[in-house]
């Protein structure tokens, strides 16, 4: 059977990827991927196309892309247009109204639709909060103790109260909720990557976060398999292990310099106005408590597990980075 699929987030790097893998499957007849600007060349490996995408400039916001859906007798949406930090020229009402308006329009087009049959949605485990009454490992039936109140995490928290709406309202369709680790490899950007490339990184004094990373390569696979196959459900996704945050400064040869909490909040603040690395309130208590999750219900659904550690993952961005320990020596 072949597919007519929709991917939206096109201008970011990973749905560029995901984009592009997809293209190039025999078995998928049409690839659309919608954004609201052109997406740029990919430039990993020597630069990757985009392949057969088409790509159609839509706003989500807009009812337009219902007409987009109609048009082109769109089966399966893969959902990539989360945005995990404000632009400086538009600001964080802006990526609320991007993030969770604009999913309610796809799924509200989604919804109405007569030929959609497949929805996979990218998700974050920034779900779940990070506290210092988290349990050690979250599995995906598990609540946050504080639930976030704040910025992308809570965006995410709405995205997938609609992603369950919709999921009961269409029955026959085959919802899949994926909640990644944070993104690492060669072709990421994020406010965690930039922060790892400062020469000199602030720490909250006291605090030793766990932390874990899903590689970009696994990533771009595990939403191929879920856009291509049936599973329903909700996945948390990541590579295996964890790295504690000491463990990365001295990986990426960088000095720690550790601050007590008030003061962490005073410079990411100071970090925020200046627009140099993003330091949100959500990522601060990230650096204070950790998080990590289970991924076992992914490996039992895809019978695949990602090719990457944690560790491997981040290993793979510093030496893109030309990133090294001090001395060589990794621990």
């Amino acid at each position: 059977m072949t597919h007519t699929v929709l991917v939206t987030g096109v201008s970011r790097h990973i749905g560029a990827r995901v984009a592009s893998v997809l293209a190039s499957d025999p078995d998928i007849s049409r690839v659309i991927g919608v954004d609201t600007m052109p997406p740029p060349s990919l430039t990993r490996d020597g630069g990757i196309s985009m392949g057969r995408t088409e790509f159609v400039r839509v706003d989500l916001r807009s009812p337009d892309i219902a007409q987009v859906l109609a048009a082109a007798d769109i089966d399966t949406v893969v959902h990539m247009s989360l945005v995990s930090a404000p632009s400086r020229s538009a600001g964080r009402s802006a990526m609320k109204e991007h993030n969770v308006i604009g999913t309610m329009q796809l799924l509200g087009a989604c919804q109405r639709s007569a030929t959609v049959r497949r929805v996979v949605v990218r998700s974050t485990t920034a779900v779940y909060g990070s506290s210092p009454r988290d349990p050690a490992v979250f599995t995906e039936d598990l609540e946050p103790h504080d639930s976030p109140s704040h910025g992308y995490a809570k965006d995410a928290v709405e995205v997938e109260g609609y992603v369950r709406g919709f999921g009961r309202r269409r029955p026959d369709v085959t919802v899949s909720l994926l909640r990644f680790a944070n993104f690492m490899g060669p072709g990421v950007d994020s406010p965690l990557t930039r922060y790892f490339t400062q020469p000199v990184l602030p720490t909250v004094f006291g605090f030793d976060p766990r932390l874990q990373f899903v590689h970009e390569d696994d990533a771009v696979e595990v939403l191929r398999r879920m856009a291509t196959e049936d599973h329903p459900g909700t996945f948390n996704v990541a590579g295996a292990g964890v790295l504690l945050l000491s463990q990365c400064v001295r990986r990426a040869g960088r000095l720690s310099l550790p601050l007590i909490s008030p003061a962490f909040k005073v410079l990411g603040g100071a970090a925020r106005r200046t627009g140099l690395v993003e330091y949100s309130p959500e990522q601060l208590r990230l650096m204070s408590h950790g998080r990590v999750v289970d991924t076992g219900r992914l490996e039992a659904a895809l019978g695949w597990k990602p090719k990457f550690t944690t560790g491997a993952a981040f290993d793979d961005y510093l030496r893109s980075r030309s990133l090294s320990p001090v001395g060589g020596v990794r621990s």
